[in-house]
């Protein structure tokens, strides 16, 4: 069929074939009729970005808001209104069911692939990781409740959950089939957010030039390596309390040629065995909105004791909501603590992170402020920055806090 540019609403740019991902010697084999069920799931989310998206906020400016102003005489004033008032909405109630329902569907379709050829990707990390004292597990850790508590992201046994001695199912999934909610924003190794972050830092801090490096809630890698590869003089170490996760890691960093990070189970509330003032850098990505109030606070803690003189701690999440964000905009963003499994991203994301650094000990005039997008192949991937369309939450589009000491 002859396609009518003219009477199309928008020109579709959809994510790119699964085939073009990067793969490495402990990334999951996949059938054709895997990579096609990811494929559709990541264009079906793309799908409702683009088009339904649109179609929500129309509905909430035409009846949603009329409709409450006329019940309770006065307008929406936050987004807990909001959302309370968009519940009685058939259109944003579609579009909430879909998204939930593909976030369930991907977790199952990366699963599946993992599990069926989990005994095998055991053993290609055992034969990489086998006595390497760069991977340190520590079979006492206690996983903290505001992580075993959760499937965070509908991802069934979330990061720690290990099946049998050695297992690596969990990285593997969060790996290979993370490409259906990012839609290839964060590159051909999911590795765009650590890419930008080392951009921003060479373009903001020169004269930087760090030789210890810590990740914390690094998982499998995606934004340390590329950090690591940044700067070879330096060592990087990983921190995070899923075992599955760091094995698949180390395994992951190998096979790519990465090698010098070192992959520590333990909790970033907690990093005692780290002498104070032993790191340059510390970093995390994507990752305070799993957090409760008190790990946050504890963890923001240990940054400000672990970093030397003239070091930095450089936070990476999705934006606060300010007073500046439509309430809509916050509305949409809140969507992740209601019905994706993540209990902490609305407390998270109205919290005042400067405040939180101070009170952790940074000095308010060096706290950092600053935005970066993935860093992707441009000729395969589509670049976030040119992406004018946006899913409220999952945009490769983020907010930098940082502190230097």
């Amino acid at each position: 069929m002859e396609h009518n540019s003219q009477s199309s609403p928008h020109v579709y740019e959809g994510p790119p074939d699964y085939r073009v991902v990067g793969r490495h010697a402990v990334f999951p084999e996949t059938s054709h009729d895997e990579v096609e069920r990811i494929n559709y799931l990541a264009q079906m989310n793309r799908f409702l970005s683009t088009s339904i998206v649109p179609g929500v906020r129309a509905a909430y400016e035409t009846e949603v808001q009329p409709k409450f102003q006329k019940k309770h005489g006065h307008g929406i004033s936050n987004r807990h209104e909001a959302r309370k008032a968009l519940l009685e909405n058939s259109i944003f109630c579609f579009w909430s069911a879909v998204r939930r329902a593909t976030m369930e569907q991907r977790q199952q379709a990366g699963r599946w692939t993992a599990i069926r050829q989990r005994e095998r990707l055991a053993e290609i990390a055992k034969e990489l990781t086998n006595d390497d004292d760069r991977l340190e597990l520590d079979s006492e850790i206690v996983i903290p409740r505001y992580v075993s508590g959760v499937d965070h992201h509908c991802m069934p046994g979330s990061y720690h959950s290990e099946y049998f001695a050695g297992d690596v199912t969990n990285g593997a999934n969060y790996d290979h089939a993370g490409f259906v909610t990012t839609a290839g924003l964060l590159g051909k190794y999911s590795d765009g957010g650590g890419k930008a972050v080392v951009n921003w830092v060479k373009k903001n801090l020169p004269d930087f030039h760090p030789k210890n490096i810590l990740e914390i809630g690094g998982t499998v890698g995606h934004s340390s390596l590329p950090i690591a590869e940044a700067y070879p003089d330096a060592q990087m170490t990983v921190v995070d309390v899923g075992a599955p996760v760091l094995r698949y890691a180390l395994a992951r960093a190998k096979s790519l040629n990465v090698e010098n990070i070192r992959f520590v189970q333990a909790s970033g509330e907690d990093l005692s065995r780290f002498p104070d003032a032993s790191f340059d850098w510390i970093q995390t990505t994507m990752f305070l909105h799993e957090l409760s109030s008190s790990a946050l606070r504890n963890i923001f803690n240990e940054t400000r004791r672990l970093l030397k003189p003239g070091g930095i701690v450089l936070h990476v999440e999705q934006p606060q909501y300010t007073s500046n964000m439509p309430i809509f905009e916050q509305t949409m963003r809140d969507w992740d603590a209601f019905y994706n499994n993540e209990p902490f991203w609305s407390r998270m994301h109205e919290i005042d992170l400067t405040q939180q650094m101070v009170d952790a000990g940074f000095d308010a005039k060096n706290i950092i402020h600053g935005g970066v997008t993935g860093v992707v192949d441009k000729e395969l991937f589509p670049d976030a920055a040119e992406d004018e369309s946006e899913d409220f939450g999952r945009k490769a589009a983020w907010h930098v806090i940082g502190g230097k000491v």
